[in-house]
C-alpha cells in the first residue's frame, strides 16, 4: 500500500508540473468569405497551414481594409498577432481556448479588447469587441 501511495503522489506531483500544452487553432485553414458584409463591400479571410493570415475588405475593386494576422506563441502562450493596423504590431493573448474556438484579449488596445473566434455549422465565425459594443462576422469556406 506504501508503495501505491508513493506512486500516486509521484504521479500527482508530474501531473501537476506539466501543463497541457495549447493546440493551434488548426480550424482555421481556408479561405472564408463573410456574408453579412454590406451589399457594396466584400471581406476575406484567408489563414494558410503555418497559421498565418490575411484579412481584407473590397469595395469595388478597391482594398480597404487589410490586416496580417499570425499565431505566434510567446512564452508558452498563444497570441493573435495583428499587423498593417496600427503603427506596430499588436498582440492578442489567448485566454480561451477549447477544439474549435478561441478568446484572446488585449486590454490596451482602443477596439477591439477582445477577439472571438469560432467554428459552426462549418462556418467561421468572428466576434471583435470592446466594452461598449461588438461586431459579428460570419464567413462561409470558399470552395477554390
Amino acid at each position: 500500500m506504501r508503495y501505491f501511495s508513493l506512486i500516486l503522489t509521484c504521479f500527482i506531483i508530474l501531473s501537476c508540473q506539466t501543463e497541457k500544452k495549447k493546440q493551434k487553432p488548426t480550424w482555421l485553414f481556408g479561405k472564408w468569405e463573410r456574408i453579412n458584409e454590406k451589399s457594396n463591400k466584400k471581406t476575406f479571410d484567408f489563414w494558410n497551414k503555418g497559421l498565418t493570415g490575411i484579412g481584407f475588405t473590397l469595395k469595388n475593386t478597391d482594398t480597404i481594409f487589410k490586416e496580417i494576422m499570425s499565431i505566434v506563441e510567446l512564452k508558452d502562450t498563444l497570441h493573435l498577432k495583428v499587423e498593417g493596423v496600427n503603427e506596430t504590431p499588436t498582440l492578442f493573448k489567448f485566454t480561451q481556448q477549447t477544439d474549435s474556438s478561441f478568446v484572446c484579449e488585449n486590454p490596451e488596445n482602443e477596439f477591439p479588447k477582445k477577439i472571438y473566434y469560432y467554428k459552426e455549422n462549418g462556418q467561421l465565425k468572428c466576434e471583435i469587441s470592446n466594452d461598449e459594443f461588438s461586431v459579428d462576422f460570419v464567413f462561409d469556406k470558399i470552395n477554390h
